[in-house]
């Protein structure tokens, strides 16, 4: 009799368990009403709403008319929710299985905005901070989407956005190469200035931080004694920009401008 009761009192408490339970109010709905939903919370910026909304329209009805532009408006919330990883997955997704489909490009540069987002504290914060420890990888990974977004779709209506964001990036990507050069050169480190010199020159062949980079590349092989290797890089930033502040003894007027280390 006891056992019974004891049973019984298990299945009642396991029932009301059961009952207290939250269930998920969208298990019926239809794959328009959650799309509805879903694009209802992203314009009402509640963007962790609607990706849980987007990722169940999508798996319940993942060869519905909504699949696609669930796939796209996920990355989005995730760009917009800062969770640059998952939009970066989530276009990198539907680029690799819908390469051909209009909306393409869209993907290839939020895929870039993404990165570049990411990245806008890397450029911002740069004070007292070790030089060598900060990696760029995300502007590289902006840049290249980007420049696939270009490439691939030149008559875009984002390439243009795109373009003015690369340029951005090459700048920065180039002033970071200087500002390790720079780093290295203060501690006396003369062959790694030289090499993070040569590839910002290299590299970033366009970019305003150049001037820079071949100074220091200069002053560098002055410190290393290597006078020929010097003057050539003098000769090229005399060349390259003639009106440069270091050409005109703007910079340690006491001494050779190169030797401002």
């Amino acid at each position: 009799m006891k056992k019974l009761l004891y049973i019984a009192l298990a299945t009642a408490l396991l029932a009301g368990c059961g009952s207290s339970e939250k269930k998920d109010p969208t298990t019926k709905w239809s794959a328009n009403k959650l799309y509805s939903e879903a694009k209802f919370a992203l314009d009402d910026k509640n963007y962790t709403q609607a990706i849980e909304y987007f990722e169940k329209l999508e798996a319940r009805y993942p060869y519905g008319q909504y699949a696609l532009s669930a796939q796209l408006n996920q990355a989005y919330a995730n760009y917009k929710d800062d969770e640059p990883a998952a939009a970066i997955a989530a276009c990198d997704r539907f680029i690799k299985l819908h390469p051909t489909h209009p909306n393409v490009d869209y993907a290839y540069y939020l895929k870039g905005l993404a990165s570049f987002n990411e990245d806008t504290g890397f450029f911002a914060s740069i004070a007292n901070q070790d030089m060598t420890e900060r990696d760029p990888k995300a502007a590289r990974e902006s840049f290249e989407a980007f420049k696939q977004l270009t490439t691939l779709f030149p008559k875009s209506k984002y390439t243009p956005d795109a373009l003015g964001r690369m340029r951005y990036l090459v700048n920065s990507l180039a002033s970071h190469e200087v500002g390790v050069a720079k780093y290295y050169m203060k501690r006396q480190a003369y062959v790694a200035a030289v090499n993070r010199a040569k590839y910002a020159i290299e590299q970033y062949p366009q970019a305003p931080a150049v001037e820079e980079a071949l100074v220091v590349l200069t002053a560098a092989y002055d410190k290393l004694g290597m006078n020929d290797l010097r003057d050539d890089s003098k000769r090229v930033l005399d060349r390259t920009f003639p009106n440069s502040k270091y050409l005109n003894g703007e910079i340690q007027k006491d001494k050779p401008w190169w030797q401002i280390w």
